[in-house]
């Protein structure tokens, strides 16, 4: 994080003009008093990144200073500067707030080594402050997944990771994006440089390029104080544009020239801050049709995607459903405190069936939904997944066939007789589901039929219970 504006508060002349054209030479916006009025003047009229407070003053002692800035929300760093140095002295400072000592006289490599500390200090403390405040996020959770697409995806980002390329994440929403992107952070020589992410579609389009670039003060109505952008928050380190296709064309062409001359201005601003930032961006749309409508720049686009990485859905490696859903389970009973044994068949086989349209993020939910619901019964059957019929295509022109999740049990049930029906298959199906269901009605919502069709089919089995004997052959005919 670059220091700017500097005072220097020393009533020695030489030391204080020698320390001014230091500091200036290093292109530093310097100030320089010889009293403590003086100083609370400047600071009234202008923030201040570091303070240079020589020890004794005209009108006063430094520290009476220095312990008056610590109460102040907003206050530059102090580095105490003194020709009568003592531990004690250095002792006390620290104490009272100081970010470092210096003895008189210091050479030029002394006060370059001081500089440098202030500066990785002042950016520690503002991106400690951004995490502070950060929304909750994914960082407890991995790529997981066992199949081939799943592995082709880790050698991808083992090899992309410990390069220096801009790389543009493409996938569905909830495919697991920004894991992607934590783990190239995570495996990349910045790993121990901050990771600062920047979510393009909740950011509003009036604020956006502030949150990118940083604000002056007084550069907008609510502008109170000089505020550094998420670029210079992950100066030395990666930033991550999510959903980047969301940000406007005129925040486009100034996020092109980061990333080609890697530099930028804070809103109001003049001074030009360079930064070195790894741009990692993700989208969940096709950039390419963005391009062609004229809603994304193509320059932008190419910029961006030096190294693509596509997430894939789901349904494209459903293979790991199973094993998702088991890692799943145990942190959530622990989130909620419920006693959950495992799976049952018949939930395991409804999973799989499951198309998830919302891919890992909908099954996270389901997964929590279900051991919710299943309280301490002990196993997640189907009627715990909550999830809606699902149907599937009818002949050309004929409405939508009710789909029936074939049931493991089912299925095991004739691995040793050989091939029986669709029918019997469909029936023994149907028979396992009433059994683990408390109703009729409850075994019709995990099948995603009608009550009035499992009536009807369990007549066709010879199944019917004193209700129905009672009242005789009242088979309804399936709505045409």
């Amino acid at each position: 994080m670059p220091i700017e504006k500097i005072i220097v508060l020393e009533d020695d002349l030489i030391v204080r003009r020698n320390l001014e054209q230091l500091l200036r030479q290093q292109r530093y916006d310097v100030a320089a008093t010889d009293t403590i009025a003086g100083a609370r003047e400047l600071m009234a009229k202008d923030s201040f990144d570091l303070l240079f407070l020589d020890l004794r003053l005209p009108d006063g002692e430094g520290t009476d200073l220095l312990r008056e800035l610590q109460a102040q929300a907003e206050k530059p760093l102090v580095v105490m500067i003194t020709g009568f140095g003592s531990v004690e002295s250095a002792v006390e400072c620290m104490r009272n707030g100081a970010f470092d000592y210096m003895l008189k006289p210091f050479s030029s490599d002394q006060l370059q080594v001081t500089l440098k500390k202030a500066e990785n200090f002042d950016q520690l403390v503002k991106v400690n402050a951004y995490f502070s405040n950060a929304e909750e996020d994914e960082t407890g959770y991995e790529l997981q997944g066992n199949s081939p697409a799943m592995e082709n995806l880790r050698q991808l980002i083992r090899k992309v990771a410990r390069t220096q390329a801009t790389v543009l994440i493409a996938g569905e929403s909830g495919t697991g994006k920004e894991l992607v992107a934590r783990a190239l952070y995570r495996q990349s020589p910045r790993h121990n440089k901050p990771f600062i992410k920047v979510n393009c579609a909740a950011i509003p389009e009036n604020l956006i390029e502030s949150e990118f670039f940083g604000h002056e003060k007084g550069s907008f109505t609510g502008a109170f104080t000089k505020r550094e952008g998420r670029f210079e928050l992950a100066h030395s380190g990666t930033i991550l544009l999510d959903e980047v296709s969301e940000i406007s064309p005129q925040v486009q062409a100034k996020l092109l020239r980061v990333l080609q001359e890697r530099e930028l201005e804070r809103v109001g601003g003049n001074r030009t801050i360079k930064v070195d930032v790894r741009v990692l961006a993700t989208t969940n749309r096709h950039l390419e049709e963005s391009v062609q409508r004229k809603e994304f720049r193509q320059d932008l686009f190419f910029r961006l995607n030096v190294v693509p990485i596509q997430v894939p859905p789901l349904r494209e490696h459903k293979e790991d459903v199973p094993f998702l859903a088991r890692q799943f389970m145990p942190r959530f009973a622990r989130k909620h405190g419920v006693r959950v044994r495992g799976f049952s068949d018949d939930c395991l086989a409804a999973l799989q069936a499951h198309r998830w349209p919302g891919n890992v993020r909908e099954l996270q939910n389901v997964i929590e939904r279900a051991v919710i619901l299943c309280g301490d019964a002990g196993q997640l059957e189907p009627e715990h997944l909550g999830f809606s019929p699902q149907t599937v295509p009818g002949p050309l022109g004929a409405p939508e066939i009710p789909m029936l999740l074939p049931a493991a049990s089912a299925l095991a049930a004739h691995a040793d007789t050989g091939p029986i029906s669709l029918f019997e298959l469909e029936k023994r199906h149907i028979l396992s589901v009433m059994e683990k269901t408390p109703s009729r009605t409850a075994a019709a919502k995990v099948l995603g039929i009608s009550i009035r069709t499992l009536r009807n089919k369990l007549r066709d089995y010879g199944v019917q219970n004193k209700d129905d004997e009672e009242a005789g052959d009242t088979t309804e005919p399936e709505p045409g």
